[in-house]
């Protein structure tokens, strides 16, 4: 399966953080791809600049192809996708993550439960 990581997991990840749990990391590295949306790295940016993420923007850039993994450009059709969601959950960035993992489709690998209703492609770690 290809996978998608929602932004704190994918923080996470980069940090090499006792957060991110086995079965994450198991799902991580069972996926035949693995994908960092620019969203998260949109999403991360501004949290840089609000001083709430202390990482450099390159090192999160960069480390989308140095841990092997693509990353997901946002798409017009995606993007478009986001009116068509409930409003199970409001953060713009997690709606575009949903619109996008249904989209390719992808699994979403998040922690965050409020995701889960919104598609069997969801899956908590």
């Amino acid at each position: 399966m290809r996978t998608l990581l929602d932004t704190q997991l994918y923080l996470w990840f980069l940090a090499d953080s006792p957060k991110l749990s086995k079965k994450a990391r198991g799902f991580i590295g069972e996926s035949e791809a693995v994908f960092v949306s620019s969203a998260s790295i949109w999403e991360a940016a501004i949290k840089i600049g609000l001083k709430r993420l202390a990482v450099s923007i390159e090192d999160v850039i960069q480390g989308i192809e140095g841990s092997g993994f693509l990353e997901l450009p946002i798409t017009a059709r995606q993007s478009a996708l986001v009116a068509e969601l409930p409003l199970h959950h409001r953060d713009p960035f997690d709606r575009l993550l949903i619109a996008q993992a249904m989209y390719e489709p992808l699994r979403l690998l998040t922690v965050d439960t409020a995701l889960e209703p919104y598609s069997d492609l969801v899956t908590l770690v």
